[in-house]
């Protein structure tokens, strides 16, 4: 074999890699529907000033008000309940120096959410205060017990009658509800490898999940990028059919070239 026949060989090869790693999944019209052009309220719409909460009944309740869609985290509590909380650690919301997973639910209920009378809510609370009337984008917290809060999560999501998508920033959650519930919407959470760098990830790891090369584990159907230059790879993923949504938004204007939009401390239009 020639040289040259051997190099575009290899190019080819490489190059069919390259597309296999990054492709997304296909999804159904019906799927994407609720979600196309739609303004989505970051962990519902809390106030600036905190006097109405982050991931709090509160802040859903103003989102579903004004017709936002919501977007919210969850995780598990010792005592293996889906919360709605955002961070590992209570520090920054509850001022407890400990981590979520490591207080029973009773106990997280005895803290509040920035000094306000609002509360760490059950992810069940909050399907039943929306009350399907506004589309909701759950993403999963990695911790160390992803496989329990995947099924609980699914399980909660199956009985709701409104429509739901997951995300996550771990591939592997997202790979779990590609084999277990491919009905499903799915997205991938990532950013920049300077947002990853800066919380302390190896450069590898970094450049992988930047990059969104495990694409090929998860196949989703959606890349949520936080806004700002995106990758080379993840443009080629949104080429091949993955929607693409943005995080987070503070002003206006992020709606540009872009299938959604999560955004805080704003009051967008609904639909764009």
């Amino acid at each position: 074999m020639k040289t040259g026949t051997k190099l575009a060989l290899a190019f080819g090869l490489s190059a069919a890699a390259a597309v296999f790693a990054v492709a997304p999944g296909s999804a159904e019209k019906a799927q994407k529907a609720p979600f196309l052009r739609r303004n989505i309220a970051h962990r519902g719409l809390h106030t600036k000033d905190k006097t109405v909460p982050e991931n709090s009944l509160a802040s859903f309740r103003m989102a579903a008000r004004n017709g936002y869609g919501v977007e919210l985290d969850v995780q598990l509590s010792r005592d293996g309940r889906v919360v709605v909380f955002h961070d590992d650690t209570l520090s920054r919301v509850c001022g407890v120096d400990c981590r979520v997973d490591q207080l029973k639910w009773d106990e997280l209920q005895q803290l509040r959410l920035f000094d306000t009378d609002e509360r760490i809510p059950l992810f069940a609370d909050v399907l039943a205060e929306l009350g399907g009337s506004v589309p909701l984008i759950v993403e999963l917290k990695t911790g160390r017990r992803n496989r329990e809060l995947c099924e609980k999560t699914n399980e909660l999501l199956r009985a709701y009658g409104g429509d739901a998508c997951i995300e996550s920033f771990d591939p592997f959650i997202v790979f779990w509800f590609r084999r277990h519930a491919p009905e499903r919407l799915r997205g991938q959470l990532a950013a920049q490898t300077e947002v990853y760098r800066g919380g302390g990830m190896d450069a590898v790891r970094s450049f992988i999940l930047s990059n969104t090369l495990l694409n090929f584990l998860a196949r989703p159907q959606f890349i949520a990028y936080k806004l700002g230059k995106r990758p080379l790879p993840v443009r080629a993923a949104e080429k091949m059919g993955a929607m693409r949504v943005g995080w987070t938004a503070r002003r206006l204007g992020a709606e540009r070239n872009h299938d959604a939009v999560i955004f805080e401390h704003y009051l967008p239009s609904r639909r764009y």
